[in-house]
């Protein structure tokens, strides 16, 4: 779906590029919350620390949640500054237990701070319900904990994709556990895959149906590589964003969900 752009970027010079991360991300309104002047209910967030550490987050508000925007915000904002803050280097994140739980830290600074908001607003923790995703990853290793629906993935230097995440759904059809559920921390997955890590990958789950073969339950490859061909090569990140956002809005795609969208897609360049 995106070889044109990708193949359109090849052009671009890269001879210069010094060892880093390269990040494209945008969330966008579906063509059914559009229709209802609706707010886009998904909301994503990230950081690149020193020493290529990359911390992403992505969340989905709850479309029954009155709030659901705002918890995804909190949810997403909260969960990268609580791990931002610590002062990690690529060495620290050698230990497997001390990434399992930084992870799970994040995870329950996003849950206080969104129940502590909806006191605030004197109103239920599931008025704020949302899902959540948060990824650290560095040219070694990449983990990822995700409460609810929605995909991380991830390649490897031999081109190996991996589906770090699978979407969680509930026992009935658009069924998923939020953040702010009792069970959130009881269903929560977590991967830790330490390989040559190239290219990650965040999507919510109004792109499940496309990125994601739902029946053997792994990433469907020609959604995933151009894009992360895409982002190596893009150098204007204003520009680039307005691409993706470009795509995410494009026929092709809305003719297949009117969810909101959200995608963080990352690349790390070390030529």
């Amino acid at each position: 779906m995106f070889t044109q752009l990708a193949a359109g970027k090849k052009s671009m010079n890269i001879s210069k590029q010094i060892a880093q991360w390269r990040i494209v991300a945008a969330s966008v309104c579906g063509t059914s919350h559009l229709k209802n002047n609706q707010l886009c209910q998904d909301a994503h967030h990230w950081q690149v620390l020193s020493d290529n550490v990359l911390v992403a987050a992505a969340a989905d508000g709850a479309g029954s949640a009155s709030l659901g925007k705002v918890g995804a915000m909190i949810a997403v904002e909260t969960a990268i500054e609580n791990i931002s803050t610590i002062g990690l280097t690529r060495k620290s994140l050698t230990d497997d237990a001390l990434v399992r739980s930084l992870l799970n830290d994040a995870i329950l600074a996003a849950k206080k701070a969104v129940h502590d908001e909806a006191a605030s607003c004197d109103k239920q923790p599931h008025d704020l319900a949302t899902t959540l995703i948060v990824m650290l990853a560095t040219p070694e290793v990449v983990a990822v904990m995700q409460i609810g629906d929605g995909l991380a993935v991830a390649k490897d230097s031999m081109g190996n994709l991996l589906a770090l995440t699978i979407p969680d759904s509930g026992e009935y059809i658009n069924e998923t556990t939020f953040l702010t559920s009792p069970t959130a921390l009881d269903t929560a997955q977590m991967r830790v895959w330490r390989t040559d890590i190239e290219n990650v990958g965040i999507i919510t789950d109004g792109l499940q149906m496309l990125a994601l073969n739902m029946v053997v339950g792994e990433p469907h490859k020609p959604f995933f590589f151009p894009l992360f061909e895409f982002v190596a090569n893009a150098e204007d990140k204003t520009e680039a964003k307005e691409q993706l956002v470009k795509f995410l809005r494009s026929e092709r795609i809305t003719q297949r969900t009117d969810d909101d969208l959200t995608l963080i897609i990352a690349a790390f360049n070390n030529s």
